[in-house]
């Protein structure tokens, strides 16, 4: 009886021993393993803001950092994706919007990390030439989002076309035009959208990033440019949480590279800028 009770518990041993030693150890290692080689998420626009990040991630990829490019067709998907942690950074914004999106969404923990480039707003149509006076009565359409709504109507009253309350409050609404001695008609529209409803607007006040995708290019194309001395720099954002990241000196070590920055002017000809 006495030598039972010992086989039993011998072979037990053996057993729990050899779970452990198959099992055990292995799934940790199986869950460690795949995190190592694991690219990280970074979220962009489609156009330029994807243009440049691609070739990023080629130049970080031969120092041995590993970056995943996903896109979005909206500037308000990347900064929900990354406050929810499905993303590791973005670049698709300037500071202005950042600082509107905190505003709104007070509990998304999101900060600047470094500058990148300058994407000029300009004013497109199908209908008014460059030189030739805007009409009396014309429909324009603007962005819907405070921040780049309220860059378009500073475009404009820089141009003489309008008068806002304040030039220095980079989020001014409509609300804000104290002005409007041409009777414009205001359209305010997604800013993805607008270049598809150029044809339905007397003029468009476009971002450069949606602009370029459309076949349209500010130093050919635009009726009126905005000008280089505007606070819309382009940044690189991330969570507070990622923040201290060694991941994000190297991408700016990357992002502001020399080799990058031949890229950006020489692929965009002069219509992006970089900001460093």
């Amino acid at each position: 009886m006495f030598l039972k009770k010992v086989s039993l518990i011998l072979a037990t041993a053996l057993l729990a021993f050899s779970l452990t030693g198959c099992g055990g150890g292995d799934k940790k290692e199986e869950k460690k393993a795949p995190a190592a080689d694991k690219p990280i998420k970074i979220g962009v626009t489609a156009g330029p803001h994807a243009e440049i990040m691609d070739n990023v991630k080629k130049l970080a990829d031969k120092q041995g950092l590993k970056i995943e490019v996903v896109e979005f067709n909206d500037f308000v998907t990347p900064n929900v994706a990354l406050n929810q942690g499905e993303l590791f950074a973005n670049s698709m914004q300037h500071a202005p919007y950042l600082a509107a999106t905190l505003k709104k969404e007070p509990s998304f923990k999101l900060k600047e990390c470094f500058k990148t480039v300058i994407f000029p707003m300009a004013v497109y149509s199908t209908k008014v030439k460059k030189g030739e006076p805007i009409p009396d009565g014309a429909t324009v359409a603007i962005p819907n989002d405070p921040s780049n709504g309220g860059r378009a109507l500073l475009m404009l009253d820089n141009a003489g076309l309008i008068k806002v309350k304040d030039k220095k409050n980079s989020v001014t609404a409509l609300t804000d035009v104290i002005e409007n001695k041409h009777n414009f008609k205001f359209q305010e529209l997604d800013a993805a959208g607008i270049p598809r409803s150029i044809k339905d607007v007397t003029i468009a006040c476009i971002n450069v990033n949606y602009a370029l995708p459309a076949g349209l290019n500010p130093l050919k194309d635009a009726i009126i440019v905005e000008g280089a001395d505007n606070p819309y720099v382009n940044i690189f954002v991330t969570t507070e949480k990622n923040f201290n990241d060694p991941r994000i000196k190297q991408i700016e070590k990357v992002y502001r590279s020399e080799e990058n920055k031949k890229f950006i002017l020489d692929h965009f000809k002069g219509s992006i800028l970089s900001a460093w």
